[in-house]
């Protein structure tokens, strides 16, 4: 694996905050932080989300041999959290859950894009699978059907599942990239999502 890895991963707190209470002494150290850029309210902000790291790390690790070790994805991961707090801008309106799993996972990706790992033969069908969604959701506005992609791609449903079973045993989610891009919030079907299923609300996960 890269040798780039954190000294030290926060230790995590059992879940995210869910009291009113909770929630307003978060929204303190927001403001505390992008107001004065206090280093100890973005310490204790890491702390805070450090949970969404391992569900993003536990997520993208299923996709992945099992030689991938998931600290290695969580000590990527740790970066695009710190990342997304550093970046984020609560004055916008947006659900920071939602806009860090989305930088979570993009750090965890560019690290495993960096080992360079995929067969090329597998690296080739995945391109082609994500074009053909990528096309077809852009065609339909909405994301399609498999037997829609399997006829784009000029093969049966069963041929369809056959590669995407192929690409998921050797992890391609190392070339998840979200289909048309986005800005902060949003997103869109990835070869990760096709061959992963519905990962639900993740941000729920962490709520009573």
């Amino acid at each position: 694996m890269s040798t780039k890895r954190l000294t030290h991963v926060p230790d995590e707190p059992k879940k995210l905050v869910t009291s009113q209470g909770d929630k307003d002494v978060v929204a303190s150290l927001w403001a505390e932080y992008k107001s004065t850029g206090a280093e100890q309210a973005r310490e204790r902000l890491i702390l805070n989300y450090a949970p969404l790291v391992k569900f993003v790390a536990g997520r993208v690790a299923s996709g992945l041999p099992q030689s991938v070790d998931q600290a290695d994805l969580v000590s990527y991961g740790v970066f695009g959290l710190i990342d997304a707090i550093d970046k984020f801008e609560p004055e916008r309106g947006w659900k920071f859950e939602t806009y860090a799993i989305s930088r979570i996972k993009g750090a965890i990706i560019d690290e495993l894009r960096s080992i360079d790992w995929v067969p090329r033969s597998v690296r080739n069908k995945a391109r082609e699978v994500e074009r053909a969604y990528s096309k077809l959701e852009a065609e339909l506005h909405r994301t399609p059907e498999e037997s829609e992609v399997a006829k784009e791609i000029g093969v049966t449903e069963a041929e369809l599942q056959q590669i995407l079973s192929q690409i998921s045993y050797v992890g391609v989610v190392a070339l998840d990239e979200v289909v048309g891009g986005g800005e902060q919030g949003s997103g869109g079907t990835t070869v990760g999502d096709m061959v992963a299923g519905s990962v639900g609300d993740p941000v729920a996960a962490f709520e009573v």
